[in-house]
């Protein structure tokens, strides 16, 4: 029988039911207070960040243009409503691409959470062209983005244009990195790659003429698994702390192991994480525990020392159990996860009410351990979605001679 676990769409149910729960952990009460920070994109002259370290590290000069189809990348393999926006795009005279996580994704086979549009077409030319056939709204503020709406399903367009605000020394910096050519095209690809997070994030993929544009090594960071970020990993998280989150997230679900410089941004800069938004910092927590790679997303959360930060009681339970690389099968908190991760996948999300559910159902079990047959009982009605089925399962298990292991121990 097929488990209904449903992404919740609904933004604003989902962070109420996040806030309930997190707040009942004294969410943050134990992080350190940060020093004030400026808002992103937005530091004083004083503060502005030193990009120029960034220039012997960013090889733009030794840019690559790939044949999709010998990566096995086709545009088969595009979802229908994306495939729409890119082809009304290029009728309409603009270049459109795919870009970021999506073309990863493709790369490595695996099924898309998302395909997200870029194109040179200014946000309100997007809506206009769409508004006769479909539902378009230009939503964001800081980075403004175009969502398509198309027979159920929602499309991300971006446009080169739009950038988030950067600092003069930023700015400079990206200038300075760009190739002296005429190709207008690979200009402005290039320097929209410089603005993204990681390596394996910056690819662009033209399903028309078949070629993936990468302009940050990324394709070779691709292949040996490794997380890089597009400039040094200590400016790029002041930047943007929130990429610390991203990069644990990308990290657990793709299997990819952290350089040495990130582990050391990691290390140097994790309580700007605490200035991050809360709603933004739950929203993250969302995809790392909800697309099937919650085990391993709570691993890495726990190992630098930030799920303190988030979740306090459960990362106390892992400190007690002092966790080793093996122990996660004996490891009760992880065990719920990763039996929970077999369930789902990008393309198969689940309600943040279930882990919320899984992480309070551990407490309770820390606090007063249960019989194997509670434990049955629970998690028959979490699949079967009635209690009619946990009684069966109750009366068909309590003759059994199960002992449920203490969950302190």
């Amino acid at each position: 029988m097929a488990v209904p676990f449903r992404m919740n769409h609904n933004k604003h149910g989902m962070l109420v039911r996040l806030k309930i729960f997190v707040n009942s952990q004294n969410f943050h009460s134990h992080a350190p207070k940060p020093a004030k920070q400026p808002k992103q994109g937005s530091q004083s002259p004083k503060e502005e960040l030193d990009y120029s370290i960034c220039g012997d590290r960013i090889g733009i000069s030794e840019w690559n243009t790939l044949d999709a189809e010998k990566l096995g990348v086709t545009s088969s393999m595009i979802s229908h409503s994306s495939m729409f926006v890119l082809k009304l795009l290029r009728r309409k005279g603009f270049e459109s691409y795919l870009v970021g996580g999506c073309v990863r994704d493709l790369i490595l086979k695996r099924t898309p959470k998302d395909f997200d549009v870029i194109t040179t077409a200014k946000l309100m030319q997007v809506k206009n062209h769409f508004r006769r056939s479909v539902h378009a709204q230009i939503v964001g503020r800081r980075f403004p983005i175009c969502l398509v709406h198309i027979k159920g399903s929602v499309v991300e367009v971006t446009s080169f244009e739009t950038v988030a605000r950067t600092s003069n020394a930023k700015e400079q910096f990206l200038y300075s990195q760009l190739p002296k050519c005429s190709n207008k095209k690979d200009l402005f690809r290039c320097k929209n790659s410089l603005r993204r997070d990681f390596t394996i994030n910056s690819l662009f993929y033209d399903p028309f003429a078949n070629k993936i544009y990468d302009y940050t090594n990324g394709m070779a960071d691709l292949r040996t698994l490794k997380l890089e970020t597009v400039i040094p990993a200590q400016l790029s998280f002041k930047e943007d702390p929130g990429r610390i989150l991203r990069g644990f997230r990308l990290a657990a679900r793709l299997g990819l192991s952290l350089s040495r410089e990130i582990e050391a941004a990691i290390w140097a800069h994790s309580s700007l994480v605490m200035n991050l938004d809360k709603n933004k910092i739950m929203i993250e927590l969302n995809y790392m525990l909800s697309y099937g790679a919650a085990g391993p997303s709570l691993r890495l959360l726990w190992k630098f020392k930030l799920l303190k930060f988030l979740l306090p009681l459960h990362a106390a339970y892992l400190d007690e159990q002092a966790i080793e690389e093996d122990d996660r099968a004996s490891n009760l908190l992880l065990k719920l996860f990763f039996r929970m991760d077999k369930l789902l996948a990008c393309d198969r999300p689940c309600d943040c009410t279930l882990w919320i559910g899984l992480l309070a159902f551990h407490l309770a079990l820390v606090n007063d351990p249960q019989d194997a047959v509670v434990v049955w009982t629970f998690a028959s009605v979490l699949h079967h979605g009635e209690w009619k089925e946990g009684i069966c399962i109750r009366e068909s298990r309590e003759t059994c001679s199960y002992n449920f292991p203490n969950a302190g121990q």
